[in-house]
């Protein structure tokens, strides 16, 4: 019985062992099974990065929005390029609004008035004191004549105030009426009634056209610019021609003073180009673009020089083979007296002048200057320069200047 015992315990040990063989053996292969595994099979990629952006915000478009979460970075984008009205803004220059020229004059006639001083109070003087004998007349008609009157307007103007003194009869001329009889006759000499419009608006669907002509040194093109800036308080569209082309600078000039309100210059770029041609060219353009009006500035031509007035005569020429002339503007200085009148006779004879421009009257005594060139040239005065402003260019008011000149 012991002995089949002790051979049953060998048979289960034997069992047992080629148990524990066949399970080592077992995971033996597993794990070189995975091990191999291992050295064939790649390791995994690492993540790709996580790249959160802000939020997003009101300005920001379906393009432009972040989003939060595993994604490609976005390439570089370009700063936006700036609005249109933005670049408008910074690079277009600010224009100058110019004042009205409604009352211009009105509101500088105390200027005047202190530069008038030899006719008005001069002539207060004289006639209010009375008992005026030959020789205080004769002071009187000297007064007159030093302000430019003339000869002819101050007989006139002395013959009418010694019939109203010997009328009145009194041997003491109250100053009040002797003002009141200055006025009056100052008045009908300087021409209430002519008419001092400027052609400044289109005609017949075409552009008006004016002509500013004069000699060097009367400030002829800075009279070009004033009026344009006059023109523009009126709301008129206005081109500027620069037909002095003989004159250093003169073309540059007169665009600095056009852009200054916005108005554009047509000009040549080469230093003594034809004038006739640059007239020609602005009044084309001022027709292509419907301008209310085209101001041609021309050389200031030595009447002296029969050359130079046959070369204004040969701009006008050109000019109306397109368009005609509406307006043509002499500018006199009005401290060059006599010398002005003559002037005032040559290009007159040579280009029709319709109207007188003069400058410079303010710091000069020389008012009658406006009587003596009307009754000269049969025109009227139609604008004052009274001061070095760039908008001292005042409309002639005879009211005004009558009582700017008499206080």
């Amino acid at each position: 019985m012991g002995a089949v015992f002790d051979q049953v315990w060998e048979i289960v040990a034997v069992c047992v062992l080629v148990a524990i063989v066949l399970v080592a053996g077992a995971v033996g292969l597993v794990r070189g099974r995975s091990l191999r595994q291992r050295e064939l099979t790649p390791p995994p990629a690492p993540p790709k990065p996580s790249i959160t952006t802000a939020p997003p915000t009101d300005l920001d478009t379906d393009t432009e929005r972040g989003r939060t979460g595993t994604l490609e970075a976005p390439p570089p984008t370009a700063p936006p390029e700036p609005e249109l009205d933005d670049v408008l803004v910074e690079e277009l220059p600010t224009l100058e609004r110019p004042a009205s020229a409604r009352g211009r004059l009105v509101r500088l006639r105390a200027r005047l008035a202190r530069s008038n001083t030899a006719i008005g109070n001069a002539l207060l003087g004289l006639l209010s004191r009375g008992g005026l004998d030959e020789e205080a007349w004769e002071e009187v008609e000297d007064t007159l004549i030093r302000a430019d009157l003339g000869v002819d307007a101050t007989g006139e103007l002395v013959d009418r105030l010694r019939t109203k003194v010997r009328v009145d009869g009194s041997g003491a001329t109250d100053e009040a009426q002797v003002k009141a009889w200055l006025k009056e006759d100052l008045l009908e000499l300087v021409g209430p009634d002519l008419d001092r419009r400027i052609a400044s608006s289109r005609i017949d669907g075409r552009p008006a056209v004016i002509l500013v002509v004069g000699v060097n040194g009367t400030g002829k093109t800075t009279t070009v610019g004033k009026l344009a800036r006059v023109l523009v308080a009126e709301d008129r569209d206005v081109i500027l021609g620069a037909a002095d082309t003989f004159r250093a600078a003169a073309a540059d000039q007169l665009e600095t003073w056009g852009a200054r309100v916005g108005v554009p210059t047509i000009r040549s770029e080469k230093e003594g180009a034809d004038p006739a041609a640059v007239a020609f060219d602005a009044v084309k353009a001022g027709g292509e673009i419907e301008a209310d009006v085209v101001i041609i500035d021309t050389a200031g031509r030595l009447h002296t020089k029969v050359g130079l007035m046959d070369e204004l005569g040969k701009v006008k020429r050109v000019i109306e083979k397109q368009s005609p002339i509406d307006e043509v503007l002499l500018v006199l200085d009005a401290t060059t007296g006599q010398n002005g009148l003559r002037q005032a006779e040559v290009f007159s004879d040579v280009v029709d002048v319709t109207g007188i421009v003069l400058t410079k009257l303010d710091g000069t005594a020389k008012g009658g200057i406006v009587v003596a060139v009307q009754r000269q040239l049969g025109v009227p005065v139609k604008l004052v320069g009274l001061g070095e402003g760039p908008d001292d260019l005042a409309p002639f008011d005879a009211e005004a200047f009558v009582d700017a000149i008499v206080g």
